[in-house]
């Protein structure tokens, strides 16, 4: 497996994570959850990113 690859199967955990960890917040009105969730997110895109830039050099 590429580091790209695994890369983006990191990014995509990441951001699943964060997800999941938003809408319970949202649901339970905890707004620390919900800020780890969108940190989680905001990684996961960073991860994402730098898997392309990886790929496409």
């Amino acid at each position: 497996m590429s580091n790209s690859t695994s890369d983006k199967i990191k990014a995509g955990v990441n951001k699943a994570k964060g997800e999941v960890k938003d809408q319970i917040g949202n649901a339970t009105n905890n707004r620390s959850l919900q800020a780890e969730g969108k940190k989680d997110k905001a990684k996961g895109a960073v991860q994402d990113k730098i898997a392309d830039v990886k790929k496409h050099h």
